[in-house]
């Protein structure tokens, strides 16, 4: 039997929810310091908004539209050593709102990373599969290091400087395709990705202005692990006894996207809001949509089904995702997890 370097997927990504206060506010349910937090308002219509590490607190980016990076004084004030601290900006912190807070741990301060053509500033996390890369463009065509030790799946990169769009490589598409995080678009043939795969240690970028030309870029590099992340695709079946995805473990983070058509949301659903079928909530990471009640996806045991047959499981429909688990099935001693 096969099993994971992580005994406790919590050590790595776990969801918090939060009532806002309107005054500074201290979310301290996690057990770890994360270094990606991506907050998203459950009540009202609020932006996605991410804070991340390498860039520093207070510098904002939002998944639902392509704006440049912004500073929010009273948004994500601080990392801690088991959460974050809140301003008083309405995405992060209104009172009485609802809040959903996603968090990954990387590897806490940036290094220097020269494997590519490209000198970047990377926190990564190899036995999570995740890390954050930071660049300044050189207006041509480069490899980027990442400091995965193996080939990420899922690479998401945004221009900070300009309103040029979330593109995203999705290794189930292949090297010609870009996925748009802040769009319902299709996938689209592309040359983003100069037509190559990523390999262990970089990950290629065109000299456009959405990966590599002026100015500075953020990615967020995503590999698969055994038994705490899965990333792949599946077909929909367009019927409401929908696709069956196995991942393996029980999920508590699922992000869908149908890739085939233009007007599909992404959706995104965790185990706590509110945790079980058939209600979980659903929220779109390119729209400021409040939580969305419908029956859309379970989360089983070892996976998930589509329980629509539209949106994420259209008849032939190629949909893309992206999990992680409440639990691994087997930890690092070859012991079966139980949840806690």
């Amino acid at each position: 039997m096969s099993y994971t370097d992580i005994d406790r997927s919590s050590d790595y990504f776990e969801t918090s929810l939060y009532t806002g206060t309107g005054s500074s506010l201290s979310i301290s349910s996690l057990d770890f310091s994360p270094d990606l937090t991506w907050i998203k308002g459950r009540s009202g219509a609020t932006e996605h908004v991410l804070t991340d590490s390498v860039r520093g607190v207070t510098k904002e980016l939002s998944s639902n539209d392509s704006g440049a990076e912004e500073t929010v004084a009273q948004g994500l004030t601080a990392f801690n050593s088991d959460g974050f601290t809140l301003g008083t900006d309405g995405s992060y912190n209104t009172s009485s709102a609802t809040y959903a807070g996603w968090s990954w741990k990387a590897g806490g301060s940036a290094s220097s990373n020269e494997d590519g053509s490209v000198t970047s500033s990377v926190s990564a996390n190899t036995t999570a599969g995740f890390s954050i890369v930071k660049w300044t463009g050189t207006s041509a065509d480069g490899t980027v290091g990442h400091g995965l030790g193996v080939a990420p799946k899922v690479v998401i990169v945004k221009s900070l400087g300009s309103t040029e769009p979330w593109y995203s490589y999705w290794q189930p598409l292949g090297n010609n395709k870009q996925v748009r995080l802040d769009a319902t678009t299709a996938s689209a043939t592309t040359t983003l990705w100069l037509s190559t795969t990523p390999t262990s240690s970089v990950f290629s970028v065109l000299n456009h202005g959405s990966t590599n030309g002026s100015g500075d870029y953020i990615a967020y590099c995503f590999a698969e692990k055994q038994g705490f992340s899965k990333i792949g695709s599946y077909t929909g079946n367009g019927n409401a006894d929908g696709t069956f995805v196995y991942l393996g473990f029980k999920p508590a983070w699922v992000l869908v996207k149908n890739t085939s058509g233009s007007g599909d949301n992404w959706i995104l659903v965790d185990n706590k809001r509110l945790g079980y079928n058939p209600d979980n909530r659903l929220l779109f990471p390119n729209a400021t949509n409040a939580d969305y009640t419908d029956n859309n996806l379970d989360l089983l045991s070892n996976g998930f089904k589509a329980r629509v047959s539209y949106d994420p499981n259209g008849s032939g429909n190629t949909m893309i995702y992206m999990a992680f688990a409440e639990n691994p099935f087997v930890t690092s001693s070859g012991v079966p997890a139980t949840a806690r």
